[in-house]
């Protein structure tokens, strides 16, 4: 396919690709052909002058537009092609002509046609033994099989194509030559250049709706991160903040505990000492005690007594003072500690009470 020289659309140049395409090479220019529209021109202005310059049909012609062969935009008409054609020994003949059509000539035994629609043309040729839809709106050539060519120019006739069988011998070509060997495949049918322009178009247009999407699911995902890096922050803050106040909260405690403690021992101290006694206080309450340990001897002789009367006493019916003044030191001072002891109990008991 390569091989296969195929000039594209430029303006409105049809005209000149379809002859090129014909003869599978750059031949014709517009200039050359623009040099072929004014050469006819002329000639038919010199046809309409010799019915006379005043007359109504040669002033009719010369009030038309300049040339009725070529216009501004790079058209030609079929004159120019045909006229272009004959340089090289060709020859147009209509297609659907009762001439033509009286030949009962098979379209696969011709060599090339050219199609005209509403001032485009287009040509299609057989190279080698296969043939070739060689539009120049095409993006390349199209590859037309033997049985549906006919098919194909009977479509072309319907949608209004005029149809022109090319007579005579082609110029040798290197794509004819390298086709006569080989025979193509083609596996996807080229597209309109306008489809193609509006396949890009729509391409180009997905692709920046696409980076557009990816650039926001970019942000979201930034924006995401962002704020699962703001919580975790307010997260620890909070954890921070928690801890400190369980902190604050145990500082006061103990801090509240000290100063419990410290009060408890402020007022034992003063019981405490409360607790000392005169001589004369202690004297009092130590024949006090001996006296109720006389009593609770005399009610059971039998039974224990404390640890101060474990000893024999002198005599159990002098009088306390006497008794007092006959125990000896060590047992004085153990009665005493003993004293010591219930008074510092009771005064615990009275404070609880409180």
């Amino acid at each position: 396919m390569e091989s296969i020289f195929h000039e594209k659309q430029e303006g409105s140049l049809c005209a000149q690709h379809c002859l090129n395409n014909l003869l599978q090479g750059e031949y014709f220019s517009p200039v050359e052909l623009s040099s072929i529209a004014h050469q006819l021109d002329e000639e038919e202005r010199m046809r309409m002058a010799e019915g006379g310059v005043t007359s109504e049909d040669y002033r009719t012609f010369l009030q038309q537009q300049p040339s009725g062969n070529m216009d501004d935009s790079g058209f030609f008409s079929i004159q120019v092609i045909s006229n272009a054609l004959k340089v090289w020994g060709l020859e147009l003949i209509l297609f659907n002509s009762p001439e033509y059509q009286r030949l009962r000539i098979d379209p696969i035994n011709e060599r090339s046609f050219i199609c005209n629609y509403k001032e485009h043309w287009f040509t299609v040729r057989k190279l080698g033994k296969q043939w070739f839809n060689l539009n120049s709106l095409l993006t390349g050539p199209e590859l037309i099989s033997d049985t549906y060519l006919a098919l194909f120019l009977a479509q072309l006739q319907q949608e209004g194509y005029s149809i022109f069988v090319v007579k005579g011998d082609l110029p040798d070509c290197e794509a004819d030559q390298l086709l006569q060997m080989i025979r193509v495949q083609q596996m996807q049918r080229p597209k309109l250049i306008g489809e193609e322009l509006a396949q890009l178009r729509d391409q180009r247009v997905q692709k920046t709706d696409l980076e557009r999407a990816l650039e926001a699911n970019d942000g979201a995902a930034m924006l995401d991160e962002d704020e699962e890096d703001l919580q975790r922050a307010l997260a620890l803050s909070r954890h921070e903040i928690d801890m400190e106040d369980e902190e604050a909260d145990l500082r006061r405690a103990i801090q509240l505990s000290m100063q419990g403690s410290l009060r408890n021992v402020s007022q034992d101290t003063p019981q405490t000492s409360g607790t000392t006694l005169s001589s004369e206080e202690l004297r009092k309450r130590r024949e006090a005690y001996f006296e109720k340990q006389q009593q609770q001897q005399a009610a059971d002789p039998q039974g224990p007594v404390s640890r101060s009367s474990e000893k024999p006493t002198t005599s159990s019916a002098a009088p306390g003072s006497d008794l007092g003044d006959a125990m000896s030191e060590e047992e004085m001072l153990q009665a005493a500690v003993t004293m010591s002891l219930e008074t510092v109990g009771d005064n615990s008991q009275i404070e609880g009470e409180k």
